[in-house]
């Protein structure tokens, strides 16, 4: 049954108003509602704001590295020490090493650009952090709605945002109303601000429809897999940073490591892998495996336990990629813009200020009695920002990576370290890309492939029992949330040229191809592992795959991720 025949069945569909609908409880989202709230007490206003969360709970469906810079935080609560925010792990030093098969080259800390210095910043759980976030939030007014999942953006006459719906739960896999069917809800706002992370499901509809990347470079992606484990004490460094480059990458496939020592003996680590990579035989999973088996990593993890998996597709395209942030009615905040600066491996700060800068243009609209019309104060305010500036000095970062990882390293090193010791705090030229990543995937039979080693369950692991341990969980009788255009593309061009990209793209094991009865191929859709990293809505070379919203509180629940 399509949504329209339950809605002329069921509906009309239940309605709340509010001054501000936010769509996510993610650090961009829920610093959007905390500024807009103090803003409005310092007014002595009275402004109602809904954020919607399709997690579980605040937090459990966030994953970053996370080193975190405390300038937007700081920013938002001055006080934030004070009141217990769980930024608790200086960072102590770092190490930047380039790695060969077997060897380790330690940069010395004079070379090293300025985009990869952390002093002054935190190691953390965002995870964590999004969870105190949500409870400043509530403190002051806020109204949050976790497990529920915005599914469908709501306009009104004229073409302006005017909220979004919720989705239908109790819909079963035929797509028809069991007994426990349920109609969405709408939450109508005078402005709704979209804070889904990358790739979000809305975003990307909202961007299609008011063009809002006209004009700029397609967005790029890459995909971090993290893990969570817990060492012994004698390989505890707190506070260490390392960033990694090099091995197993080849020299024109992007990609990266990293490993930080938090507090009680536990690392966060995990490998990004650019997802403009041109080799359908590459899984960024099994590369993240592979990296673990380095000498200069295995020596961490010798001993250790891992306690936590996810993975989760971040913006990488920067400045140059970034949408126009506003159209009538609403705003994008955060990665749902594209805000994260890839060149210092950075995007909760940036999620964070943008939110502020938006919430501080709701406030003046709200004030002076506006509805549903641009809010033109955003991004000049962003414009105007130290955001900004940070963004300008990275703005060529990963179009010179585009040109392989040489070029890449070197041009980094000019602009980064060398412009800012000359005086020059912005690149004087500009670097264009003009191809989008799932546009970059090569035949198979024009690469070579690769075999990677099996995993021995002690330091490497496959794809099942990392998602087990990601705590993910859809209610299995819904409709598959991993949608196809044309359900033939799969076989007839994904496997025939692409040697069936998706089933190694993946980081969840979601798609397989498996034999028929009759002895042809077929996709199957195990929608059930899905960690919502968005990489198929990304790298499907027929962008065939649309990720849709699932029953609000499925997906993952990371712990201390």
């Amino acid at each position: 049954m399509t949504p329209q025949a339950l809605l002329d069945q069921h509906g009309p569909r239940e309605a709340m108003d509010y001054d501000v609908v936010v769509v996510g409880a993610g650090p961009g989202g829920l610093a959007t509602a905390i500024r807009l709230k103090q803003l409005a007490a310092e007014r002595g206003q009275e402004v109602s704001v809904v954020v919607l969360e399709k997690g579980s709970e605040p937090g459990a469906h966030i994953l970053s590295g996370a080193v975190m810079d405390p300038r937007a935080i700081t920013e938002l609560f001055p006080d934030w020490k004070e009141r217990g925010a769980p930024l608790e792990q200086p960072v102590s030093g770092d190490d930047v090493l380039f790695l060969s098969e077997t060897g380790a080259t330690r940069t010395p800390d004079w070379l090293v650009p300025d985009c990869f210095h952390n002093q002054g910043n935190y190691v953390i759980s965002l995870g964590a952090v999004t969870q105190w976030l949500a409870q400043q939030a509530e403190a002051l007014g806020v109204e949050i709605f976790p497990g529920f999942a915005a599914a469908e953006v709501l306009y009104d006459e004229q073409g302006a945002v005017r909220g979004v719906a919720t989705g239908n739960l109790g819909i079963g896999k035929d797509g028809e109303p069991t007994e426990n069917f349920q109609l969405g809800m709408e939450l109508r706002g005078k402005y709704t601000v979209f804070a889904e992370g990358a790739r979000g499901h809305l975003g990307r509809q909202l961007i299609a429809k008011f063009r809002l990347d006209a004009g700029r470079d397609p967005q790029s992606y890459a995909l971090g897999v993290k893990e969570l484990w817990e060492i012994p004490a004698a390989q505890h460094r707190p506070g260490h940073v390392v960033h990694t480059a090099g091995w197993p990458m080849d020299s024109h496939t992007y990609g990266g490591g990293f490993l930080y020592h938090l507090a009680d003996n536990k690392v966060t680590l995990g490998f990004v892998t650019g997802l403009d990579y041109q080799n359908p035989w590459l899984s960024p999973f099994e590369e993240m495996q592979r990296w673990k088996t380095h000498p200069a990593i295995r020596a961490v993890l010798a001993g250790g336990k891992r306690l936590g998996y996810g993975a989760r597709a971040i913006t990488a395209g920067g400045l140059l990629s970034l949408p126009k942030l506003v159209f009538a009615g609403g705003a994008l905040v955060g990665c749902e813009a594209g805000t994260l600066n890839a060149a210092r491996i950075k995007g909760s700060h940036a999620a964070i200020k943008t939110g502020m800068l938006c919430a501080e243009a709701l406030a003046e609209a709200l004030a002076a009695g506006r509805q549903h019309d641009e809010l033109a104060a955003y991004p000049a305010a962003f414009e105007a920002s130290w955001l900004h500036a940070e963004l300008q000095r990275s703005k060529n970062f990963k179009q010179w990576f585009k040109k392989g990882n040489t070029v890449g390293a070197l041009m980094t090193g000019i602009e980064q370290w060398l412009l800012p010791r000359l005086g020059v705090q912005r690149p004087p030229w500009t670097i264009h890309r003009t191809e989008a990543d799932h546009a970059r995937l090569k035949p198979a039979d024009q690469c070579t492939p690769i075999a990677y080693p099996k995993p021995d369950g002690q330091l490497t692991f496959d794809r099942l029992s990392s998602v087990f341990i990601s705590n993910t969980n859809h209610e299995e009788q819904q409709p598959a949330h991993l949608t196809l255009k044309d359900a033939s593309v799969p076989v007839a061009v994904n496997l025939a040229t692409y040697a069936g990209p998706e089933s190694r793209y993946c980081p969840a094991g979601v798609y397989e191809f498996v034999k028929t009865e009759a002895g042809t191929d077929r996709l199957q859709i195990n929608a059930q592992n899905c960690v919502h990293c968005k990489t198929c809505d990304i790298k499907d070379p027929t962008q065939n795959i649309v990720w849709v919203t699932p029953e609000g509180g499925g997906g993952p629940n990371y712990a201390g991720m």
